[in-house]
């Protein structure tokens, strides 16, 4: 049995002496506080603060949104901007996009670059990351979370949180849990089994807790068991604090809050943005009047809550101002520097994902007229979308950038092709389509001079697209991009002898899977999601070959909506009915669901090509013993090895991943198989190879037995799967487990 040794600083940094320390001037302080400076660090006592206690030289807490970037600043307690001229700061790219990466290392390297620029702005939390699972292709929001996988969520998530709290910057992670859609949010009341909670909805969270000791956590606005999960004793209480041992403090979603017993007595330990819609309604009432206020302080004096009760939550709240606020080890910081936009730009291009290739890369002198096509080849995608909006010092297109890069630029023709109006957060802009018309024959008329057309578009985050507070409205791309595709694809083709007159290549931006009809009559498509300010730079390092792609789909593209496995159970999965929505399919979420029903999918999860080839081999299975040093802990796992060989002529990157498939595997009632492992190689060479080592604990393999409400690990034979998606496994190996 091989013994393998993990070294996790930030274990000895929340867990050592400086842990010992905290809990110390936690308990000088709470024995300080009257009971009414208690009440007060429980609530807001603005849009994005909560109180600290000045008597005692105790600070507040700032907050803001991300994940992708320090929201603008706003007035102290509205919803309008404050007009700094100097919080500018850079967009990252979503998280949707780092997912994609499946990269670890720069998953770190965003949490640390992040931190860096709340730290400079003043903040102690990041209202973020996002790890609610991509159940639906029309979740509005789904562009802020890392896929349908809760393996691949919780492994990229965790770094992240890792980097920015070494900084002194405390994550929040959300939405504490089942958010999966923006349809009726503040309503719907959940209802999934046991098993899919344990093993889908809360995996992320629970890795989250475990391996990067996440400081905070959003409650979201939806229901689980007819209780709001901002108050929830199922999920806060007995899981997430007593069963996890969690910590931390748990915030509210603004204006998720709505009853003060069940805040008091089910784990809510700071209220904030009550009696608003989160974003744009304002508040008639007072600071006191929250539920977490002079009610609260009411109920404890009566005697009707235990004053425990009360400390409980403010020692969290302390614990979380002494990691951040009051950390004399938090960070400075610095905002849009030159190795943000690098990060920034670095985690683009390996997010993004080439899933159809000819003509790429392309070698642009080769073209006497070029032409970008698509809204999205100029329109800045920084803006729009809700919470996550960002207020940035620049942002660089795909023609400004191709313009920038290539030594023709007047060659490079535009033409905007479609267009879907201002961004809005509650409402979409009223189209005209005779405008919509003139633009769409615009671009074919001009695509007839061309001799390579790159189309730009996708989503945008404008309400019903990738956008918070409304889901969207189809499968289909918006603002007649089919059409307009499929018009320039024909004049790409010559009618003689089906013989080529140009090339199309599709770039398409967006947080989520689309139809593609149009896929066949196209030479390259390559998607985006969203790159941030660094998108324009990005993309055409991977058009023209100075990056060689190596993303990986975080979720799966179906081809047609239908496909999905919860679509199938009709409204009542999806978006519910009368304010019930069923999860009806139960574990089988994503390619779970596309195994169990054998359905033939677009891209399978995992999926992504390269510019070069690779060959996976030599895998060997064996049996380790997990040892932490530091916890003095030891788990029995399992090390998968394989050694990846780049057999093509340019350098590039690929992802190993390791499906599970367990000895009850052909039951109805199991997954075909499940991702478990997964590790990405440096840059190899034409011919150079490098050895992989992916480590399973046992605990991994489990599966929650819902008679015995407990997880479980079946004796017999495990078959492990290796390959580079779902579907393209390369070579098996086996192991038995007694």
């Amino acid at each position: 049995m091989k013994k393998l040794f993990l070294f996790a600083s930030f274990i000895i940094m929340t867990m050592g002496a400086d842990a010992q320390n905290v809990e110390q001037r936690v308990e000088d302080a709470l024995g300080k506080m009257t009971l009414h400076e208690k009440i007060q660090v429980l609530h807001a006592q603005s849009k994005f603060t909560s109180a600290g206690v000045p008597r005692l030289g105790i600070r507040q807490l700032n907050m803001d949104d991300g994940p992708h970037g320090v929201r603008e600043e706003l007035e102290w307690n509205t919803w309008s901007p404050a007009h700094w001229t100097n919080d500018s700061v850079v967009a990252f790219p979503s998280l949707t996009c780092l997912a994609a990466t499946w990269n670890r290392d720069l998953s770190r390297r965003y949490g640390h670059a992040l931190s860096e620029e709340f730290a400079f702005r003043g903040k102690d939390v990041i209202l973020g990351p996002g790890v609610n699972i991509a159940r639906t292709p029309l979740n509005g929001r789904a562009f802020e979370y890392m896929g349908e996988d809760p393996l691949l969520a919780g492994e990229m998530v965790s770094p992240y949180i890792q980097a920015a709290q070494q900084n002194g910057v405390a994550c929040c992670m959300k939405h504490y849990v089942l958010n999966d859609q923006e349809t009726d949010r503040f309503g719907v009341n959940v209802n999934v089994s046991e098993r899919a909670l344990r093993e889908i909805y809360l995996e992320p969270f629970r890795r989250a807790v475990d391996k990067a000791h996440v400081w905070s956590i959003m409650g979201s606005y939806n229901l689980y068991n007819g209780e709001h999960c901002c108050h929830n004793d199922i999920l806060i209480n007995r899981i997430l604090k007593q069963e996890w041992q969690w910590d931390g403090a748990l915030v509210s979603d603004w204006g998720g809050t709505t009853s003060t017993m069940q805040a008091a007595l089910n784990g809510l330990d700071i209220e904030m943005g009550t009696y608003t819609d989160g974003k744009e309604r304002e508040a008639a009432f007072g600071y006191n009047d929250y539920f977490l206020a002079d009610k609260f302080e009411t109920l404890i004096k009566e005697g009707k809550i235990p004053m425990s009760v009360l400390d409980d939550k403010v020692r969290r709240v302390l614990r979380l101002i002494y990691r951040t606020a009051m950390n004399p080890q938090k960070i400075i910081g610095s905002q849009c520097s030159e190795a943000h936009y690098e990060v920034c730009r670095e985690i683009g291009e390996e997010g993004i994902v080439l899933l159809k290739n000819g003509p790429l890369p392309v070698d642009f002198s080769k073209y006497k007229k070029i032409l970008v096509v698509g809204e999205n080849g100029t329109r800045s995608l920084t803006e729009g979308g809700g919470s996550s909006e960002l207020k940035t010092l620049k942002d660089v297109s795909p023609l400004e950038a191709l313009r920038n890069q290539l030594s023709m630029p007047s060659s490079i023709d535009y033409a905007q092709g479609y267009y879907s109006g201002k961004p809005m957060y509650s409402k979409q802009e009223k189209l005209d389509s005779a405008k919509q018309a003139r633009l769409h024959e615009e671009a074919v008329e001009k695509a007839k001079d061309a001799d390579l057309i790159i189309y730009v578009g996708g989503l945008n985050k404008n309400h019903g697209q990738d956008c918070e507070n409304g889901d969207r409205e189809s499968y289909d791309l918006p603002f007649g991009q089919n059409e307009l595709i499929a018009d320039l694809a024909a004049v790409t083709s010559s009618p003689k002898r089906g013989e080529k007159k140009g090339t199309l290549i599709v770039v398409t931006f967006g947080g989520n899977a689309y139809a593609i009809p149009w896929l066949d009559t196209v030479d390259a498509l390559v998607h985006c999601w969203y790159l941030g300010s660094e998108s324009g730079n990005a993309l055409v390092n991977v058009l023209t070959g100075k990056v060689n792609p190596s993303g990986k789909l975080p979720v799966t593209f179906a081809k047609r909506y239908e496909d999905y496995p919860y679509v199938k159970f009709g409204e009542r999965a999806y978006p519910g009915i009368k304010g019930q929505v069923y999860y009806d399919e139960g574990i089988f979420v994503g390619y779970r669901g596309f195994d169990k029903n054998k359905t033939k999918v677009l891209f399978p999860f995992g999926y992504g090509l390269s510019y070069t080839t690779f060959d996976l081999k030599n895998v060997i299975v064996e049996v380790a013993s997990l040892v932490e040093e530091t916890l003095n802990m030891k788990q029995d796992a399992v090390e998968v090895t394989v050694n990846v060989t780049n057999t093509g002529s340019v350098a590039g990157k690929e992802v190993a991943q390791v499906y599970v498939a367990s000895p009850n595997s052909k039951k109805k009632d199991m997954p075909v198989k499940e991702l478990k492992a997964f590790a990405k190689t440096r840059l190899l060479q034409p011919g150079e190879s490098e050895t992989l080592t992916m480590t399973i604990p046992l605990d991994d393999l489990r599966y929650w037995n819902e008679q015995t409400h407990q997880w479980q690990l079946d004796k017999g034979k495990y078959t492990f799967h290796v390959g580079v998606s779902s579907t393209d496994l390369r070579t098996t190996a086996s192991l038995n487990i007694e």
